[in-house]
């Protein structure tokens, strides 16, 4: 019996096939896979971070929105109407009070004081000259009246006209800041009203102005007033700015409205920071953090470890070797940026603040200390090489 071509080619395919699988085929221990449960075959345990729940006392604050405000504004306005000459400052640096910053054209202004000076010079000799003759009734003293009159009239004038040439240098009112000049050379100001032409502004210290809600300001009374809530000793604030750092200087309010704005429902406050450094700009927004009260007997825990749900708030409690439970929570105020929790936990549960994200359902996870942002951890003890503590 004859074997066609197509069978022969298909078999030798097989054939080949068959003995590349034999060889690329390894035993275990011959520099195959690892198995999966030998070294390094599984993925590290997640790493999680956790507290320990505990009950004390806290300052509870309030954050609210806050807009940034210059301690001292003041326009730089001509007194006299011309054509601006020169700018004598540089736009957003810093300017003396009395320094000149404009200088308008003088020329009119200087025709008028030299014709003022001379019209005081002519009065003047007029009276001079009707002084000897009214003590001898060479001139009536009426005469001598009218002629003392014009003298002063025309002092008035000059003083006038020296105060136009005076104003002709635009004075800075007072130290601080300039912004961007409103006008340039050449310009006509002065004429129909007082042309503003630049910005001075004082940010250091700096305002911050911020409203409380009037129903929360009547909570609070209520609750002090029953004695569920202490008052706060400390009156200094923070101000948190929009990247949500930390400004790192404190500020003290100054003053709180007596009445509730009818429109907001609100009372108006107004704070004071320090600002060496020009950080705080006006127009800034902020976030103002204040103590309110102090209250006795209360868990606090960080922002991080609340999370939401369908069912609401609830953090994850480790409660076993390798184990979590999720316990509903009830937040209420705020104690510098924690959520004071005031159903569902009584202190002494382990609740995972960060690292939850990364861990799987069922797998191992490794649970360490938690450190707050900005505490520095205490560096590992070094080594020698006999394996004692160095130091």
């Amino acid at each position: 019996m004859k074997i066609s071509h197509i069978s022969v080619t298909t078999m030798l395919l097989i054939g080949l096939i068959s003995s590349g699988l034999t060889g690329c085929g390894q035993k275990p221990g011959n520099g195959g896979p690892p198995s999966a449960g030998g070294p390094g075959g599984g993925m590290p345990p997640a790493e999680v971070e956790f507290i320990t729940a505990t009950t004390g006392s806290a300052t509870l604050t309030q954050d609210l929105p806050a807009r940034i405000e210059a301690w001292r504004t003041a326009q730089v306005r001509a007194r006299v109407e011309g054509i601006v000459e020169k700018r004598l400052f540089t736009e957003g640096s810093d300017v003396k009070a009395g320094a000149t910053l404009f200088s308008i054209d003088p020329r009119t202004y200087a025709a008028a004081y030299q014709a003022a000076k001379a019209d005081v010079e002519a009065a003047r000799l007029v009276v001079s000259r009707y002084k000897p003759l009214l003590e001898i009734k060479a001139v009536s003293q009426q005469e001598y009246d009218t002629a003392d009159a014009r003298y002063k009239q025309t002092q008035a004038t000059l003083a006038h006209a020296s105060l136009d040439m005076e104003n002709t240098r635009v004075p800075a009112p007072i130290s601080g800041r300039i912004g961007r000049a409103s006008v340039t050379e050449g310009a006509l100001v002065g004429r129909g009203e007082t042309t503003p032409l630049a910005t001075i502004e004082q940010i250091d210290p700096i305002y911050v102005n911020f409203t409380q809600p009037g129903s929360e300001l009547l909570r609070l009374q209520a609750a002090l007033k029953a004695g569920t809530l202490k008052h706060a000793v400390s009156t200094k604030v923070e101000l948190l700015l929009e990247d949500g750092s930390k400004y790192p200087l404190s500020g003290k309010i100054l003053f709180s409205d007596l009445a509730v704005n009818p429109s907001t429902g609100a009372v108006s406050v107004r704070a004071q920071f320090p600002n060496p450094e020009r950080m705080l700009l006006p127009g800034m927004f902020a976030r103002v953090r204040f103590p309110s009260a102090i209250a006795e007997n209360v868990v606090r825990i960080p922002q991080s470890a609340v999370q939401t749900g369908p069912q609401g708030q609830f953090v994850l409690l480790i409660v076993g070797e390798n184990k979590t439970k999720p316990q509903p929570i009830k937040t209420g105020s705020m104690a510098d940026g924690d959520f004071i929790v005031t159903e569902g936990l009584k202190g002494g549960e382990k609740i995972i603040v960060s690292g939850f994200q990364k861990m799987r359902p069922g797998a191992p996870f490794k649970a360490i200390p938690w450190q707050a942002p900005g505490t520095v951890k205490p560096a590992a003890a070094s080594k020698m090489p006999n394996g004692k503590k160095a130091g």
